[in-house]
């Protein structure tokens, strides 16, 4: 069984993290989705919240026949996660040449570390490819429109996020 490894915080999942999901489970028999615990990012949606979210906007992809789909928190270190799910291939999205500088360095390191799982880079779709949660969660925090990056059902958790950080904002 080929198991592909797709690590992110997903704060939240965008298209662009759905397009490449997408496209990944063509490629493995299971897909571990890994969400990255980064207290140091400072999450919006709570490891739970995150969870769930990519469970169900993947939903869609759970197919007789297609890979099956997990998605598991981590916190340590890429490799280690990988090698404990069993994966023998980590998947990373490409949107810009900056990504590329930045996931070749940590290929080169990640290789280092483990020589039997290879990492493989797929191109954001050329819709996707300005899209970054950290962007999305600004444009959303602004009362901007976000419902072209995320699918409608992560635009109402998002603004709801917001809305009550506005009325507990106010009541302080």
């Amino acid at each position: 069984m080929r198991i592909g490894l797709y690590p992110g915080t997903f704060d939240p999942i965008t298209n662009g993290h759905l397009d490449i999901i997408g496209r990944a489970v063509k490629l493995v028999d299971q897909l571990v989705i890994g969400i990255a615990i980064n207290r140091d990012k400072g999450p919006l949606f709570s490891l739970d919240e995150r969870v769930e979210m990519v469970m169900s906007e993947t939903a869609h992809l759970q197919v007789p026949g297609a890979a099956k789909i997990v998605a598991v928190p981590f916190e340590n270190l890429l490799m280690h996660f990988a090698e404990s799910v069993g994966a023998t291939v980590i998947v990373r999205g490409l949107r810009a040449v900056a990504d590329f500088e930045y996931e070749f360095q940590m290929t080169a390191m990640n290789q280092q570390l483990n020589r039997n799982i290879e990492t493989v880079f797929l191109m954001a779709d050329p819709r996707h490819q300005a899209i970054a949660s950290r962007l999305v969660k600004e444009i959303a925090r602004l009362d901007g429109e976000i419902s072209g990056f995320v699918s409608p059902g992560v635009a109402q958790r998002v603004q709801a996020k917001y809305a009550a950080a506005a009325v507990a904002a106010r009541k302080s």
